[in-house]
């Protein structure tokens, strides 16, 4: 099967003039792409499709601010790339229930709601420790590390070179390593 295009100058010039049926094929021929894309980028595959359908919501209010018509599929990418991060970040601040491994399924429970709490803390802190980085270290963080992309990957949806993203890497990882020894549990102050 051959792979789809993106749609063509004259529909993309016709929906920006307003052209309902353009519109709307502009946004049915976007689909495709723009879904396999966030499905590259997003952390999981309800964020991909939930940023999926905001980038193609922008691209049905925003067709008339989109400056040359063959950065269509620049501007989709950059899109769908900003609000995967966003849904990285808020997952960061507020991340869901974990969901226990066969392992943690068969061992006993926490012995006590202190472990827990512990447990709890330590994640708050690594959260709160990527969060405090620079954006453009904590983006390439977030996309290596916690959304496992490749190198390759990471580096081609930020515009990056890869010695670039390893670079930003290498200095995300030893800032939050800093981080997290510079505010390492103190002894037993009982």
């Amino acid at each position: 099967m051959a792979e789809a295009t993106w749609p063509g100058e004259r529909l993309i010039v016709a929906a920006q003039r307003g052209d309902v049926e353009s519109i709307s094929a502009l946004v049915s021929g976007s689909h495709p792409h723009v879904r396999r894309f966030a499905r590259t980028l997003c952390a999981t595959p309800e964020d991909a499709e939930d940023a999926a359908q905001e980038a193609l919501i922008i691209l049905y209010r925003k067709i008339g601010t989109l400056r040359a018509t063959g950065a269509l599929a620049s501007w989709m990418f950059r899109i769908v790339r900003n609000e995967c991060l966003r849904r990285a970040r808020l997952t960061l601040r507020h991340p869901p229930p974990a969901v226990p491994s066969a392992y943690e399924a068969e061992r006993p429970a926490a012995s006590s709601a202190e472990e827990e709490v512990l447990r709890r803390l330590e994640a708050d802190r690594v959260a709160a420790a990527i969060a405090a980085l620079p954006a453009d270290q904590r983006n390439v963080l977030i996309m290596r590390d916690i959304q496992g992309l490749s190198g390759r990957m990471v580096a081609g949806a930020l515009g990056l070179s890869v010695a670039a993203m390893k670079s930003r890497l290498h200095r995300a990882r030893a800032a939050v390593q800093r981080t997290l020894e510079s505010t390492s549990w103190g002894g037993d102050d009982d």
